[in-house]
């Protein structure tokens, strides 16, 4: 027993001095301590923790050749070989953060991000845009309460940031929409072609957005359209203006989905109660209708079409502004059919695939003519009043094909590139004359989203285009980049050249020109929380080879546009209210058309606001909306032709813009049916409304522009059977 005592205690001091000790510290790639981080010698039970200052201590073992390892939650992994001997080791290690999705910073300059469409910085859900008071269900018309866009309300379009309403171009999964507003009437907006329930996501982008869309100077309304609906449905609607019916079918697998949609409206009812400032001879008559089918690919893929027709007729009279004792009397009848084909798949190994056909057809036939007290046709051998005689009949096809390709690199970082071709088709005949442009156009693109810390992001990327029409081409580089300042918040600036053809109006009488160009700088600050969103960005914009249409036409125009806009959401201050302000300043001028210098356009005004609230109040099943829009005057101008230019006959602003609009829904039931009964009116204040000024060809006269009638008001019952449409209005306010 003394013995095995006397080993023992001569073998403990060898065992001790076998021991080795390994210490150390830990940080970040930015020299941050890193405490409770793990240390171990692989494959062996030692190891240590590193404490409070970043430090580890621990004794092992082990000899020869070892790795260490060094893990801390949030970080990626790190290894370094040691050899252990006798001495004490000492071994420092810097972790790199793990970029995860959930946490990386998002590019938002521009409202366009380079992460999922879910965090980007203005993103509408189709029940924001069911429930924006006054709105009547009109994309558009909720776009104009965001940052960047202007209240035109006497032309279609979207005026975004100094642009004209054609500088800003529609998307539906990717591909272009040719035509997305109804036809046009002269001096009234005509409303948007496509029903909110069809997209999951709509972004407004006012510029700086991605290389994988083009020909828009001045911004993107990009639409994502739903994949497979919950269940299946049938759904109608009923008002006094229009009536409704559709049926949506999900396979019991749902896997699969297919679904129509039929809508007529006439709107003689409503115009016989609610007087209108035009004469109607032919009263405004539209149908519309919708296919969509929906399929999962076998390898977590989809394949969707959509396909919508519509077909309209109007026919309207105004005094002749030269002579009061004549009319002018336009006619439209419009048919337009719209085709969208994509496919999204997983290729394997990092790939995805995203490919997109489109059709779009659109047909006007237009009669315009004087017209005597006894509606006749009639010459009076004055050609500034003659020339209003005339027959125009356009057909304006766009087929198109895209292909984007993704591959994910390291961490969350994509590379993507791809391309588009579109050939463009317009045909015109103006009384006798006609006149035909045809158009191949393609582009090339490539773009990298590249997260190198999830505090820091960039997008990168160009594009490419060339247009047959006008034989020119045009590389467009673009650049964003983001950095996260703090939990929720960031800032983000980009830069960016976008091109744009001249359109059609000009390129029937030449196609002697080349490609208008706006440069963006955009820098902007972001903090979000879960129910609230403060957003604050400023851009500078400048505008080269606008188009000038005196005294030559040519692309020797320019201008730029800067500003500053804010926007607020908040769900939290008050419980069970939604509600979000806006506001935008806008200094710009541009000299194109047959402006004689450098001029504030028309459609632009210096301080735009809107403030939008929804208010759901669960007791009464009811919900309550209202929308006031602001906007200071716009300028107006008379511009004469005095000798070799155009000289500024009469000018001035036209009065401030305001409009209180209001809607309310209902929820209800009906027998086994799902009701929502749905009640709207714009400008509930009667305020007066003046969009610009019409002159006589010698100026002598002068007419305001301003709508139709002074309000409009809706109310109809939404019936579903199937699906509780209602939920979701709950849902969405609590």
């Amino acid at each position: 027993m003394k013995k095995s005592i006397i080993a023992l205690l001569i073998l403990v001091p060898f065992l001790a001095g076998a021991q080795v000790k390994i210490t150390g510290s830990v940080k970040d790639h930015k020299g941050r301590i890193l405490a409770g981080a793990n240390i171990v010698v692989k494959g062996s039970y030692d190891g240590g923790v590193s404490d409070s200052t970043g430090h580890f201590s621990f004794k092992t073992y082990e000899k020869g050749k070892q790795v260490v390892v060094a893990t801390n939650m949030g970080n990626k992994t790190v290894e370094q070989e040691v050899t252990i001997d006798t001495t004490i080791i000492s071994i420092d290690f810097v972790l790199k953060e793990e970029i995860s999705e959930l946490k990386a910073v998002t590019v938002t300059a521009g409202s366009f991000e380079a992460g999922d469409k879910k965090k980007a910085a203005t993103v509408l859900s189709s029940l924001d845009v069911y429930t924006t008071g006054g709105a009547n269900a009109d994309i558009s018309a909720v776009v104009k309460t965001l940052p960047g866009a202007q209240q035109v309300g006497e032309q279609e379009g979207l005026f975004v940031r100094g642009g004209a309403g054609y500088e800003a171009k529609q998307f539906i999964d990717g591909t272009l929409v040719n035509n997305p507003f109804l036809a046009s009437v002269p001096d009234i907006a005509s409303r948007g072609r496509f029903a909110p329930a069809l997209f999951k996501g709509t972004i407004f982008s006012t510029g700086g957005y991605s290389a994988l869309y083009g020909q828009a100077l001045s911004s993107a309304l990009i639409m994502e359209s739903i994949d497979i609906p919950d269940r299946s449905e049938v759904s109608a609607s009923i008002s006094a203006l229009l009536l409704g019916a559709g049926l949506q079918k999900v396979a019991k697998d749902k896997k699969s989905s297919w679904g129509g949609n039929y809508g007529y409206t006439n709107l003689a009812a409503y115009f016989g109660i609610v007087k209108q400032q035009p004469e109607y001879f032919r009263m405004p008559d539209f149908h519309t209708a919708d296919l969509n089918f929906r399929t999962k690919t076998k390898t977590g893929g989809m394949v969707k079409y959509y396909s919508t027709f519509g077909s309209s007729d109007l026919g309207l009279r105004r005094a002749n502004i030269d002579d009061p004792t004549l009319k002018n009397a336009f006619g439209l009848n419009n048919l337009n059919w719209y085709h969208n084909l994509s496919w999204r798949d997983n290729l394997g190994n990092g790939w995805k695939m995203n490919l997109g056909l489109g059709y779009s057809i659109d047909v006007n036939k237009i009669d315009q003519q004087i017209q005597n007290q006894q509606n006749q046709k009639v010459t009076t051998g004055q050609p500034w009043i003659d020339n209003s005689n005339f027959n125009i009949n356009t057909r304006s096809d766009l087929s198109q094909v895209k292909a984007v390709f993704d591959k994910r690199l390291s961490g969350i970082s994509v590379i993507r590139f791809g391309g588009e071709y579109m050939y463009f088709y317009n045909r015109s005949t103006f009384n006798n004359f006609k006149a035909l442009l045809p158009d191949h156009f393609k582009a090339l693109f490539s773009e990298a989203d590249l997260y190198i810390t999830n505090d820091l992001a960039a997008k990168v990327g160009a594009r490419f285009e060339h247009s047959s029409l006008i034989n020119k081409a045009n590389i467009a580089p673009r650049l964003s980049l983001a950095y996260k300042t703090g939990k929720g918040a960031q800032m983000s600036v980009a830069y960016g050249e976008f091109y744009q053809k001249p359109e059609n109006t000009y390129l029937y009488s030449t196609t002697n020109f080349g490609y208008s160009k706006a440069t963006h700088y955009i820098a902007n600050y972001i903090k979000n929380t879960t129910l609230q969103t403060f957003r604050i960005e400023a851009f500078y914009k400048k505008y080269d080879g606008l188009v000038k249409t005196y005294p030559v036409m040519n692309n020797a125009g320019a201008g730029d546009a800067k500003g500053i806009e804010l926007f607020w959401r908040d769900k939290k201050t008050f419980k069970g209210l939604d509600y979000w302000v806006s506001y935008s300043y806008l200094d710009t001028k541009r000299d194109f058309l047959n402006y004689p210098k450098e001029l504030q356009p028309t459609f632009a005004a210096n301080h735009t606001a809107s403030f939008v609230m929804k208010r759901f109040i669960s007791k009464i099943n009811t919900g309550f909306n209202f929308t006031y829009s602001y906007a200071t005057g716009r300028p107006y101008y008379n511009l004469q032709q005095s000798g070799a230019q155009f000289i500024i006959a009469d000018q001035g602003k036209t009065m401030d813009y305001h409009n209180l609009g209001f809607s309310f829904n209902y929820l209800t039931s009906l027998g086994k049916a799902y009701a929502v009964i749905v009640g709207s009116v714009t400008n509930v204040l009667n305020s007066k409304q003046v969009f610009g000024y019409n002159y006589s060809y010698n100026g002598a006269r002068k007419e305001a522009i301003t709508p139709p009638a002074p309000q409009f008001f809706f109310l109809g019952v939404f019936l579903s059977w199937g699906v509780d449409r209602r939920q979701d209005a709950i849902n969405n306010n609590l």
